[in-house]
This record gives C-alpha cells, sequence and structure tokens, in this order.
C-alpha cells in the first residue's frame, strides 16, 4: 500500500483544480481499504471517487484514499427484473453502456452522467426524468470508525432530489462500497416527456424507440449542451433545479410569463436554474480563466488554470443575483470543498 505525499489532485477532479492532498493513498481492494481504515484511524481522512461532483477551494490536509474498486456482476435474475451489482469504483457511464450492451432498462436516461458508481446513492443522481431511486435496490458501506459493513436498502437512504441520508445524517460516517440496482429485461418502461427527448427522437426518425435509442438522445442532448471536462474543466450542473410552491411560482409568472416549469406535485412546481442564470445576465460570461459556459448557464467552468476559490465567488454572485431578481434561492448541486 503506497502512500505519497504532496500529490497534485488535478487529474483527479473534473474541473482540474490543482489543488494539493498532504499525502495520497490508491485503494483497488476491499481489504486494503480496512486495512488503511484501521491503520489511519486517528488521521483525518478525504474519500475522493470520481473527482465529478466536487469543487476544491483549498489543498486537503488530509490523507486522501482514492477509492478503485471495480467489478460488476448479476446477483439475482427473474424473467423480467435482473439485480446488477457494481462496485463503487466502477464508472458509471460506462457501468450504463454495460447494461445497454444486455438490453436492461432503467438506467438510459442518465447516459453521460459523469462520476463513479459509489457517489451516485450519496447524490441520488438523476436525468431527464429518472432519479436512481428508481432503480435502487441497496448498497453496501464500511463504517469508517468501526470497520463494519452496513447494508442499505432503499427506506433507509431518505433518498431526495439529490440528497440522500449519506449527504446529511451519514455524512463523513461511511463510505460505499457497492451498490445494487434493479432494471428490466423486457417491456422497458420508457420515459420520453422530459427536456428535449421527444423532440430528439424526432429529428433523427425514430417512432417506437429502444432503451438504446432513448439513450443516444440523451447523449447527444448532453453533448450539445455540456462541455466535456477533457477539454474545459467543469462538474456538470452546478446548481440544483429550485422547486417553489404553487403560490410563488403564479407570482413569478406576473413578472416573467415566459418561465419553464414542471409540476413535481400538486403544490410544488420545479423552475429551471439554467433559465433563472441565463435570465440574470450569466450566461457565456467569462473572467478571465473562469466563468459560465456559452450553451448551459447550469454549467460553471475552468477554462485553464482557475483557481477554486474564484469559481466559488462566482457561484455565490449567481446565487445573490438569482436571489434578488427573481426572490428565489438556488442551491449548489456540487459539493464545496
Amino acid at each position: 500500500m503506497l502512500i505519497e505525499k504532496n500529490v497534485s489532485l488535478k487529474p483527479y477532479n473534473t474541473f482540474g483544480i490543482d489543488a494539493k492532498a498532504r499525502t495520497y493513498c490508491n485503494i483497488s481492494n476491499l481489504e486494503g481499504l480496512k486495512d488503511i481504515l484501521t491503520l489511519k484511524k486517528d488521521d483525518p481522512l478525504f474519500f475522493l471517487g470520481g473527482g465529478s461532483n466536487m469543487l476544491l477551494t483549498k489543498d486537503i490536509e488530509a490523507l486522501v484514499l482514492h477509492l478503485n474498486l471495480r467489478g460488476i456482476e448479476i446477483v439475482h435474475e427473474t424473467s423480467n427484473k435482473v439485480q446488477i451489482k457494481a462496485m463503487a469504483g466502477e464508472n458509471w457511464h460506462e457501468f450504463v453502456l454495460w447494461c445497454l450492451e444486455r438490453n436492461f432498462g432503467g438506467v438510459e436516461n442518465m447516459s453521460l452522467i459523469p462520476g463513479n458508481i459509489g457517489a451516485a446513492p450519496i447524490q441520488n443522481i438523476g436525468a431527464y426524468g429518472v432519479e436512481l431511486k428508481d432503480v435502487f435496490v441497496s448498497c453496501n458501506a464500511i463504517d469508517i470508525y468501526s470497520g463494519d459493513i452496513k447494508t442499505f436498502y432503499k427506506s433507509d437512504c431518505k433518498f431526495d432530489y439529490r440528497e440522500s441520508i449519506f449527504k446529511q445524517d451519514l455524512k463523513g460516517k461511511f463510505i460505499i462500497i457497492s451498490v445494487v440496482l434493479e432494471l428490466t429485461k423486457s417491456n422497458h418502461e420508457l420515459h420520453m416527456d422530459y427536456g428535449a427527448i421527444k423532440q430528439q427522437l424526432e429529428a433523427s426518425k425514430i417512432s417506437t424507440p429502444t432503451i438504446q435509442d432513448i439513450s443516444n438522445a440523451v447523449i447527444a442532448i448532453r453533448q450539445s449542451k455540456l462541455p466535456d471536462p477533457k477539454e474545459i474543466g467543469n462538474s456538470g450542473s452546478f446548481f440544483k433545479n429550485p422547486v417553489i410552491t404553487s403560490n410563488e411560482f403564479e407570482k413569478l409568472k406576473e413578472n416573467f410569463p415566459e418561465v419553464p416549469s414542471y409540476k413535481v406535485s400538486e403544490n410544488t412546481i420545479k423552475v429551471p436554474a439554467g433559465w433563472l442564470i441565463e435570465k440574470a445576465g450569466f450566461k457565456g460570461k467569462r473572467f478571465g480563466d473562469y466563468g459560465v459556459h456559452n450553451k448551459q448557464a447550469l454549467v460553471l467552468v475552468n477554462y485553464n488554470n482557475a483557481k477554486g476559490q474564484d469559481i466559488y465567488e462566482l457561484a455565490q454572485l449567481i446565487q445573490k443575483t438569482v436571489k434578488r431578481i427573481f426572490n428565489i434561492t438556488i442551491d449548489t448541486e456540487v459539493n464545496i470543498i
């Protein structure tokens, strides 16, 4: 088990921020993880997965454990359902492709979401009308302090919009090591009503889409709007779409009748944060090495060698401006470190 000192984390976060880890260790198996948790139980620890949902604003004065546990297997199967166990270090999009190759349905709308499997339940990742909780069965997680492994079922996880118990009550207490999802083998339920999926399918002249067609449509939409982190540092959607009451939405429509919306429940409405940010004048705005992407206002970008603190201050400015103009609070989806 190699522990390195003063390691740059620039290759390990999709924003490409050049923060340093005081010490760093790559973890590729469960035994190694258990050993180092025992060995370093009194040391400050920082857990790193795919690095796709965080903004580093400072050096990490801790031992950074880079979790690269790999493996995918079918653990249970019926005539139309299949349960798949994936280890935390598996790349999410590569997992989606693995499922599509086998005609397993349920995750196609979440194609091209960056990051690894281990972060998926923490964030309750989602896109185009589907969330992880819709296919989630359970996850195994290791107690950082005792080393015991516990199984968390869907009802344990307190899933909400980009939320879970792992971001709240159990934050910093458990490390997810594997996830079990239940997908369909046939008679797939297709979700095409959110965003531009239907238009993309029509443009491709597809009238009876397969799950692969849905995935292709989602990928095309995302690639048309979202920058590739390998080319421009970013963490995908930086802000959550705010959910407001029906009364608040009616007041908003009085001043902004063109505001788009998605009904969440009888009394709540989701408003696209990207629309609010664009209306506030930030879309495409650049501040030297960082700014707001010119195709999707939800995305903050590092064009070259920006500091994480600069991007964070831009995010705060956007939040204050949106609050002033619309009286709506937009929260960050990205974890600020």
